[in-house]
């Protein structure tokens, strides 16, 4: 026989608590916790030059740029996330008691998954 591990479900308030007081960092995904993994040098790189053309793209157009230091809330998936680019239209909207947390993102959100770049450069043109 197999035995079933039970998994907790947690409320946002209980994972925003953990997570100001934890040294690693997680994302929130419908009441659950998952660490999140260290970036590669190859990542970091492809993340640091693409929100580096984004800010010269965007230069005095009304948006802002953020790197996945950013806590974002999508209340609509029940789901906090540190994206690895995020393109926020001023003024950005927090989320509501909060200042670390950027409230729903329409614009872009960037999570860089192998080849998504052509996506990414799609929705690049569309704003610049």
């Amino acid at each position: 026989m197999i035995a079933q591990v039970e998994t907790k479900t947690y409320t946002a308030e209980e994972y925003l608590e953990a997570e100001v007081n934890s040294v690693d960092r997680h994302e929130f995904i419908n009441g659950e916790i998952i660490l999140m993994a260290g970036g590669s040098p190859d990542h970091n790189e492809i993340a640091l030059n693409l929100g580096g053309a984004l800010k010269l793209a965007l230069k005095g157009k009304p948006y802002r740029t953020f790197s996945s230091d950013q806590r974002l809330w999508v209340p609509q998936l029940n789901n906090y996330t540190y994206p690895d680019l995020i393109v926020a239209a001023k003024p950005i909207e927090l989320q509501s008691g909060r200042t670390d947390t950027i409230l729903k993102v329409l614009e872009l959100t960037i999570a860089m998954i192998s080849l998504l770049l052509i996506a990414v450069f799609r929705v690049f043109r569309s704003i610049c």
